[in-house]
């Protein structure tokens, strides 16, 4: 990274007598090693700070979470000339908020174990760049002023899920069900799957709606084969953390037959949603599409589970999958409203 002032580069120099995290300033006029303290970053720029708290954060995934809560909210906004935008933008915000917050406490959680492995060693807090208190600080001020900002500008029952879902990701499914259950991604679903129903209930649909239920079956149902072909890749780097893997009860081939039974469920699930108002005869196409090349691949990757480039297409296409079903349901109902 560059920061202001003179030309400087940050590189990663190995800590003499333990694995603690050190950074090298290179200039043009030598060399000088300044060790990251738990109080500070000497020298360090604010694009340092920004990228090693959205690191923190995991802040890619925080995305696609907006993207499923944004198309929640889209389905179910009512598409007129009183289009509730401040509204929109509250969930976007609360959302984005407390997954960032979540996600940080989960890395709190988890970093003696990520320290173990490979992966994820280099995160903030296992490489020393955050101390543990600037960690805890940053996932609860996620967490709360998220909590917060859906509660108070959204409303009670989209606050409500945003707590029960970090309650259950930080409460239950980290500390719990993670390292005990080779099958922990299946419950460990169910906040992953809550988002676009924080959005749909932002829009002014209702919790019980056919719409909010359908679109929480399929972020649920598409968490397995994305996970696990995960999972599949980086099983020793798992195995390493203590974490128990599908692979390890079902075997490898068990655990691609098992991503392409998942495939088949999230694939019929797409398709049933026009039957539920989400969406017509191009999301069906489109969801007929989507669906046939995924068991495609999950049938292929099952066929050869020992082929690296099958759960690499695989994991690739099941991000690709879940932003084209939801921008085509959320583009159809536009273009209908606009032709109405």
């Amino acid at each position: 990274m560059t920061g202001g002032g003179p030309r400087r580069t940050w590189v990663y120099v190995e800590g003499p007598r333990r694995p603690r995290t050190k950074y090298a300033e290179v200039s043009w006029t030598g060399t000088r090693t300044l060790p990251v303290t738990a109080r500070g970053f000497a020298g360090s720029s604010m694009t340092w700070v920004i990228g090693t708290y959205a690191e923190l954060s995991k802040f890619g995934i925080v995305l696609l979470v907006l993207v499923s809560a944004g198309a929640g909210f889209m389905l179910s906004a009512p598409l007129s000339a009183e289009f509730p935008w401040p509204q929109g933008l509250l969930v976007l915000l609360g959302v984005m908020l407390l997954s960032c917050g979540a996600s940080a406490l989960n890395q709190v959680q988890e970093r003696e174990r990520d320290a173990r492995m490979a992966r994820t060693a280099g995160r903030p807090l296992p490489s020393g760049r955050l101390s543990l208190s600037q960690g805890i600080s940053f996932a609860a001020l996620g967490i709360g002023t998220g909590a917060a900002v859906l509660w108070l500008g959204v409303g009670p029952t989209a606050g409500g899920l945003g707590l029960i879902a970090a309650a259950f990701y930080n409460g239950v499914y980290t500390p719990w069900l993670k390292p005990s259950s080779p099958f922990a991604a299946v419950p460990g679903a169910i906040p992953g799957a809550i988002p676009p129903v924080i959005g749909w209930v932002g829009g002014g649909g209702g919790l019980t709606d056919a719409g909010a239920l359908v679109l929480f079956g399929i972020l649920f149902l598409w968490q397995m084969p994305h996970f696990w072909a995960l999972a599949l890749r980086y099983r020793d780097d798992y195995a390493a953390g203590g974490f128990p893997m599908v692979s390890e009860a079902l075997g490898i081939e068990g655990t691609a037959r098992l991503i392409l039974v998942y495939a088949f469920g999230l694939t019929a699930l797409s398709l049933a949603a026009p039957t539920f108002g989400l969406g017509g005869l191009v999301s069906l196409a489109a969801a007929a599409l989507l669906g046939g090349r995924l068991i495609w691949l999950a049938a292929t990757f099952a066929r050869r589970p020992e082929d690296e480039r099958g759960w690499l297409s695989l994991f690739l296409f099941s991000n690709l999958y879940l932003l084209l079903l939801f921008a085509v349901l959320v583009a159809e109902r536009l273009v209908w409203r606009a032709l109405a």
